[in-house]
């Protein structure tokens, strides 16, 4: 949680030692793996709250600062289609004034998808200058009392310029491909949640909105590339209490790490693989 970094949250960790206690005077690599990690959570980084996997490789060394390197990678989960996915249909309006119906075709959408739907206007008594679909991502961060929710507009899509007549029907057709989404996510650790809505609003000519929210999940169907921005890289190796770039390489889930250097005294090798939050505790080591 970004509100709590100096409490970050660990829900997986597995350490192998790679090397004995000895000496090292030449470049030398360490397979290694980890082998059928349960990795339930997707990577995620949102406004409140950040979750990361990453691999963590560690040489101590006895007359001199320990030195570690980190390295993030992204998880992500591929989800069956949903058995049953119904339409979205519902009225909504002002007494006497407006009277609209909107549908959409589904209500389950995966990241490639397309929303379809229709409105349908049955009464308009009111100057309408336009109408926007919006969607809408709100993060829920903590438990309890202490819930605290962050709204942000993905998108703003405009489907109608100028004033509806009663009878008239505009099509919606917006594409979720060219947007930064994430599926849908139902409280994850326990932490927090992720839901999406498509926001119908109307502006009349004095700029008054009216609008009508409704939730939509959304779910993974392919894997997709992950922004190289999206991931963040750690390289830190402790110097009384100060921070140098490390020359000790790990790779994710399985794969050769390489060390370099010359030192007098006895080295241990290891590696672990763990989630983290976003700031490194004192003794190194990083969690969530």
């Amino acid at each position: 949680m970004l509100y709590d970094r100096g409490n970050p949250n660990e829900f997986t960790s597995l350490v192998r030692e790679l090397e004995a206690p000895g000496t090292m005077a030449d470049s030398k690599s360490f397979a290694f793996e980890f082998a059928n990690v349960e990795k339930q959570y997707e990577t995620y980084t949102g406004a409140n709250v950040r979750l990361r996997y990453f691999v963590r490789v560690k040489i101590t060394r006895q007359y001199a600062s320990n030195i570690v390197k980190t390295i993030d990678f992204a998880v992500q989960n591929v989800s069956p289609e949903p058995d049953i996915n119904p339409p979205i249909k519902m009225e909504v309006g002002i007494e006497d004034c407006l009277h609209i119906e909107f549908e959409y075709n589904k209500s389950k959408y995966h990241l490639q998808d397309v929303v379809i739907g229709k409105i349908y206007f049955l009464l308009v008594r009111i100057k309408i200058k336009h109408m926007e679909v919006v969607i809408i991502k709100r993060e829920s961060t903590g438990t309890g009392p202490n819930v605290y929710n962050e709204s942000e507009n993905i998108s703003k899509f405009e489907i109608m310029d100028g004033a509806p007549v009663r009878g008239e029907s505009i099509p919606i057709r917006l594409f979720l491909s060219p947007y930064e989404l994430t599926p849908t996510y139902k409280s994850v650790h326990n932490k927090f949640s992720v839901k999406y809505y498509l926001n119908l609003v109307l502006v009349d000519e004095e700029d008054r909105r009216y609008f009508k929210q409704q939730e939509i999940q959304i779910w993974r169907k392919a894997l997709r590339p992950q922004r190289l921005d999206a991931i963040k890289f750690t390289n830190e190796a402790k110097t009384g209490g100060k921070e140098r770039e490390s020359t000790t390489g790990g790779e994710s889930g399985s794969g050769p790490s390489t060390t370099s250097g010359r030192g007098t005294g006895d080295s241990r090798a290891s590696t672990t693989s763990t989630t983290g939050g976003d700031k490194p505790s004192a003794g190194g080591r990083e969690k969530q």
